[in-house]
């Protein structure tokens, strides 16, 4: 008989859940048809253009990728105007935020972020056996008055989503400004625009402050969500060079793999997948918001790929009854706000077919 004993820290971490794919509920259901509009992906798929760099770069799989990702920070580095040295590139930005935790956290430091707000956070902090304090959101948005009142000496690292998932909100320029003025230098903020491509022309970015001088901020972004290569996994961070440095150190050889390194610098130039990316965005944002507000329901006014929306009803009931009918969202219990939904926003079909089926259960419950 054996007992295995992990480190203590383990014990305050639950693996993490990230829902229902389509075939298990298709199997599970017996659905022939099923719409996944609950993890924020690109419901227009890739680029074509990083499909075809990637089908071109399939001989060459047998060889070690580049351990650096070098053409791909090249390629973010003349997209954004930042040094390659200020860049480091992950399997998915959660790899990144777990090698800052491994690089800055231990059981004698603490990690702030908002609650509710994106849950890798609050694994990393707790794997690495910090105290992780969450700040309540204000009307769905960050409380950044209570995030800095909350800042003690062994504070070691902020992480604000902005977007902020699960909500969508977007802080703006004046509020961020104001708020890393007043954040000790010897904090790192995490600001992690992983759906900022989707904020509009009016988002600030933290790149801004980096190529400012501000040596304690490193901005998160990724390829999964825009861009459409949620599969393959690749996300990547901008900070200050020395800031890089030490996250390196902690890094793994070869974490990203070939295709992903290919498909990715393909896909940060395809302007036109941006752009037709956006349009169906914003035309399914305003017509599910329209659709939801006829009902009564709430809608958070979102920055991202997804709407926030008070049902007033259960959640867990509408995420199983939406289940039933093939259509996969994720339910706010799991955020502790019960009676929210948060819903990607897909194809004007899949859209409308969702509406249909969600009046279907309004009138049976």
């Amino acid at each position: 008989m054996y007992n295995w004993k992990g480190r203590d820290a383990l014990k305050n971490i639950k693996p993490y859940s990230p829902g229902k794919g389509i075939d298990e509920v298709k199997a599970e259901l017996g659905l022939e048809e099923v719409y996944k509009m609950a993890s924020n992906e690109n419901p227009l798929g890739p680029a074509k253009t990083a499909l075809e760099a990637i089908s071109n770069a399939l001989q060459d799989v047998h060889i070690y990728p580049d351990g650096s990702s070098g053409k791909l920070k090249k390629a973010i580095g003349e997209k954004y105007g930042v040094y390659v040295d200020e860049i480091i590139v992950g399997n998915g930005s959660d790899e990144i935020i777990k090698l800052i935790a491994e690089s800055f956290l231990n059981e004698d430091s603490n990690l702030i972020m908002g609650d509710p707000s994106f849950s890798e956070y609050d694994y990393a902090g707790n794997l690495m056996g910090a105290e992780v304090i969450k700040v309540p959101l204000i009307d769905q948005a960050f409380d950044l008055e209570g995030i800095l009142e909350a800042i003690t000496i062994n504070t070691k690292i902020i992480a604000l989503c902005n977007p902020n998932n699960p909500t969508g909100t977007v802080i703006d320029k004046e509020n961020l400004l104001s708020f890393i003025d007043r954040v000790p230098n010897n904090i790192i903020v995490i600001l992690d625009e992983a759906y900022g491509e989707y904020a509009g022309v009016d988002f600030y970015s933290g790149i801004n402050l980096i190529k400012a001088g501000k040596g304690n901020i490193l901005v998160l972004r990724t390829f999964s969500k825009i861009f459409g290569l949620a599969a393959l996994r690749v996300g990547y961070g901008v900070a200050n060079k020395n800031l890089i440095e030490w996250i390196l150190r902690a890094k793994e050889p070869f974490n990203v793999n070939y295709l992903a390194q290919v498909g990715a610098e393909a896909a940060i130039n395809d302007n036109k997948h941006i752009e037709d990316s956006l349009e169906l965005n914003e035309r399914g944002k305003t017509y599910l918001s329209e659709q939801f507000v006829k009902r009564g329901f709430i809608v958070t006014p979102s920055g991202a790929n997804f709407l926030w929306v008070d049902t007033r009803l259960d959640s867990q009931l509408l995420f199983q009854e939406l289940l039933k009918k093939g259509y996969v969202i994720r339910p706010g219990y799991v955020f502790g706000a019960d009676t929210f939904i948060r819903v990607t926003i897909d194809k004007a079909e899949v859209n409308l077919g969702f509406i249909m089926a969600l009046d279907e259960i309004i009138k049976e419950i």
